[in-house]
C-alpha cells in the first residue's frame, strides 16, 4: 500500500521574523534549498511516495516551487488552512484524503531519511524523540518503558529529555481523538492533547528515539542547519572557474555562475546559478550564496545565508549572518560578529547559544558605503542605511537609518568585532 505523509507547512513561522514577511518558513533557504525540500527528499528516501501539504501562509511561494512533485519523485496534494488554528485542526482538514496509517511531519524540521523509516516499521501511533541538554521551548514526552503517558508543551520541570520531534506515525483513530481535543489555552487545537487523549484512553502510543534532528524555530537555527547540511556535500562544479581562482574543499557551483581570478573558496560552499563571484574575494567554509548574487573585489563572506539577487560588490565582511533576497551592501559594509567579551550573544533578551552572530537581514535591505553592523543585528525589509553609519538592536521594516545627528536609529551599542 502507498505511505502517505502529511506535512504541516500552513503558518508562517513568526519567530523567524523578518525572514518570513515575504516567505512561510518553510520556503527558507539552507543549503540553497527550501526547508520543506530537504524533508521531502528524506521522505522519499524512506520510501514515501504521497505527500500532502496543508498551506495557508504564502501557500502559493509552496504549490508553485513544489507543484505535483513529479521532480522529486513523489505524487503532491495540497488542503488548505484558511484560518490557522493549530497541528490538530490541520490533520483533521486532510482525513478524507488518507486511507491506513500514514506518517505526519511538521514542515520546518530537518530529519534524516533513517529515523523516519525505522519510525514507519512500527503499526501503533508512535512519536518521534530526540533527546536534548535543554528543554526549553520544547515539548517533552513522559515515558513507561517504551509506552508515552504523557505529551507536555513548555513544562518547567519535564519528566525526561526526550523532546517531541514534530515526526509522527499515526493510525485512522487519531481522527476520533481530534475530533474530541478542546481548544488549549492558547486557543488552538494540538495534536499533543489529542494524543493526550488518547493515552488518557488507554490506548498505545509508543516512542522512538530519533539520531539526527534540528529544529529550526529562530533565524540563527537556520546557521546551525546550513552548517550540518553542507557538511556532506561533493564538488559539482556547473559554471566557469576561471585560472587563479582556488578552490579547496567541497564547493558546488551552479550553471552560469562565474568565480573570476583571485577568488579563493574553502568548502563546503554552495553558490548557486547565474552567480558573478570575484574577483579576489573569499568565501570560507558553511557558505551558501543562492542564485543571481554578486559577491565582489576584497569581500570576506564566512559562515553565512545569502539569499536569491542580494549583492556584496565591494570591500566588505559578512560573518555568521542571514542576509535576505534582493539586498545591496555598499562598499565597506562591515558585520560585527563577535562580542569584545567572547560571551554568548542575546537578540532581544533571547539566548541564541551562539557565540559568533552577526545580523539576520530581511528582503530588500540597501546599505551606504562603511556602514557597519553590530552583533546580533536584525534589520526589518526595505530598510536603507546611510553611509556612516553604526546600526545595533532590532530595525523595523522600511526604516531609514542614518548616522548620529541626522536620525540614527541605533540601539544597544555595544563593543563589537569580527573573526
Amino acid at each position: 500500500m502507498t505511505l502517505q505523509a502529511v506535512i504541516l507547512a500552513a503558518g508562517e513561522g513568526s519567530r523567524m521574523r523578518p525572514l518570513t514577511y515575504n516567505r512561510p518558513k518553510v520556503m527558507l533557504p539552507i543549503a540553497n534549498k527550501p526547508i520543506l525540500e530537504h524533508l521531502l527528499i528524506q521522505m522519499k528516501k524512506a520510501g514515501v511516495s504521497e505527500c500532502i501539504i496543508v498551506t495557508g501562509y504564502h501557500e502559493e511561494m509552496i504549490t508553485n516551487y513544489f507543484g505535483n512533485g513529479e521532480k522529486w519523485g513523489l505524487s503532491i496534494r495540497y488542503c488548505n488552512q484558511p484560518a490557522r488554528k493549530g497541528t490538530a485542526d490541520a490533520i483533521r482538514m486532510v482525513e478524507g484524503m488518507i486511507h491506513g496509517r500514514f506518517l505526519a511531519a511538521n514542515g520546518d524540521i530537518i530529519i534524516d531519511n533513517r529515523d523516519i523509516t525505522a519510525l514507519i516499521s512500527g503499526n501503533v501511533v508512535t512519536i518521534g524523540a530526540f533527546e536534548v541538554e535543554k528543554t526549553e521551548g520544547l515539548g517533552v514526552l513522559g515515558i513507561n518503558g517504551d509506552r508515552v503517558i504523557s505529551v507536555l508543551e513548555k513544562v518547567d520541570n519535564p519528566p525526561t529529555k526526550l523532546a517531541n520531534a514534530g515526526l509522527y506515525l499515526f493510525t485512522p483513530e487519531i481522527f476520533k481523538a481530534i475530533s474530541d481535543t478542546p481548544l488549549s489555552v492558547r486557543g488552538e487545537y494540538e495534536i499533543t492533547k489529542s494524543l493526550q487523549l488518547m493515552i488518557d484512553m488507554g490506548q498505545t502510543v509508543t516512542y522512538r528515539k530519533i539520531e539526527s534532528w534540528l529544529d529550526t524555530s529562530y533565524p540563527w537555527d537556520l546557521l546551525s542547519a546550513n552548517e550540518y547540511l553542507l557538511k556532506d556535500m561533493v564538488t559539482t562544479i556547473q559554471g566557469e572557474v576561471e585560472k587563479q581562482a582556488v578552490i579547496r574543499g567541497e564547493v558546488r557551483i551552479g550553471k552560469g555562475s562565474i568565480i573570476r581570478s583571485g577568488s579563493y573558496i574553502i568548502g563546503p560552499v554552495v553558490i548557486g546559478d547565474n552567480c558573478d563571484i570575484g574577483p579576489n574575494c573569499y568565501i570560507r567554509p558553511s557558505t551558501a550564496i543562492g542564485n543571481d548574487c554578486h559577491i565582489g573585489a576584497a569581500v570576506e563572506i564566512k559562515n553565512s545565508i545569502i539569499m536569491n539577487g542580494s549583492k556584496v560588490p565591494h570591500l566588505s565582511y559578512v560573518g555568521d549572518s542571514v542576509i535576505g533576497e534582493g539586498c545591496n551592501l555598499g562598499a565597506g559594509t562591515k558585520v560585527a560578529n563577535l562580542k569584545l567579551d567572547k560571551k554568548e550573544i542575546s537578540v532581544e533578551g533571547k539566548a541564541t547559544g551562539r557565540r559568533k552572530l552577526g545580523v539576520i537581514m530581511g528582503d530588500g535591505v540597501q546599505t551606504g558605503i562603511n556602514t557597519s553592523i553590530n552583533v546580533g543585528t536584525v534589520i526589518g525589509n526595505n530598510t536603507f542605511i546611510g553611509p556612516g553609519t553604526l546600526v545595533s538592536g532590532i530595525i523595523p521594516a522600511d526604516s531609514k537609518v542614518f548616522q548620529s545627528g541626522r536620525g540614527s536609529v541605533n540601539r544597544n551599542s555595544a563593543g563589537h568585532n569580527s573573526g
